[in-house]
C-alpha cells in the first residue's frame, strides 16, 4: 500500500485483528504494523506490543468516522 495513514494504535494483536476484520468487513483494506512481541504475548506493557493500523491515504477519513461510531457505541465491533 502507498501513502499510509495511521488510524488506530492496537493494544495488543486481538484488539489490533478486531479493527481490522472490522475495516475490512467496511471494505477498508488495513495493514497491522508493530512490534514482535505481540504476536508472543498478545498484549501491551508500556507500549511493547502496539500495533498500528494503517489504511490507505484516500480510506483515512471513512476510517476514522467508522472507528469513532464504533467507540460511541453506535456500531459494533464483534
Amino acid at each position: 500500500m502507498h501513502d499510509q495513514r495511521c488510524v488506530f494504535v492496537a493494544r495488543g494483536e486481538i484488539e489490533a485483528q478486531q479493527i481490522h476484520a472490522f475495516l475490512a468487513s467496511e471494505g477498508i483494506e488495513a495493514v497491522l504494523r508493530g512490534e514482535a512481541l505481540r504476536n508472543t504475548h498478545g498484549l501491551t506493557i508500556d507500549g511493547l506490543g502496539a500495533v498500528q493500523i494503517l489504511v490507505r491515504e484516500e480510506d483515512e477519513e471513512r476510517a476514522r468516522a467508522l472507528l469513532t461510531e464504533a467507540e460511541a457505541g453506535k456500531l459494533r465491533i464483534s
